[in-house]
């Protein structure tokens, strides 16, 4: 009996003792470093054409420009890219186009791309050697251009 006393003695004042647990302090959190996009795996193509897309718009910034496309675009560049397992640029050609001077200007876009792109081993087809893909480019009157893959609906 007098064991059950102090068991709910000591209950009573263990609970007395507790106070509510103070409100979570919300404390900045450091968002993880960004990994480059040389070392993320993209799950689709499409995924991965916005990897490189945003790869070479940010070695270009220079020579890019943002917002709606004006209603008539001066020129219009198809490239097509063909990248090694390891996102090593293997070959670039222009796959149309019919001005020189922004053909000129989107191969130089591609090969100022720092590093490596992607790896892409997990998106090529069985015995391939490269992953091929095309991007478009799409210039303004000062041939500044944007990426099709990342312009979105206009």
């Amino acid at each position: 009996m007098r064991y059950g006393i102090i068991v709910l003695a000591a209950a009573s004042l263990l609970s007395a003792c507790q106070t509510a647990a103070p409100p979570a302090v919300s404390t900045p959190t450091s968002t993880p470093p960004r990994t480059p996009a040389a070392k993320q795996l993209a799950d689709s193509i499409d995924a991965y054409k916005s990897l490189v897309a945003q790869q070479i718009m940010a070695a270009n910034s220079a020579y890019t420009f943002s917002g709606r496309l004006p209603p008539m675009l001066p020129a219009i560049v198809v490239l097509d890219l063909s990248v090694g397992p390891d996102g090593e640029l293997k070959s670039v050609h222009v796959h149309r186009s019919r001005d020189s001077e922004a053909s000129a200007a989107a191969l130089a876009a591609v090969r100022r791309v720092p590093t490596l792109f992607p790896p892409a081993a997990h998106l090529m087809r069985r015995h391939a050697r490269t992953f091929d893909f095309s991007e478009t480019f799409l210039f303004n009157e000062q041939y500044q251009f944007q990426l099709r893959t990342l312009s979105g609906p206009q």
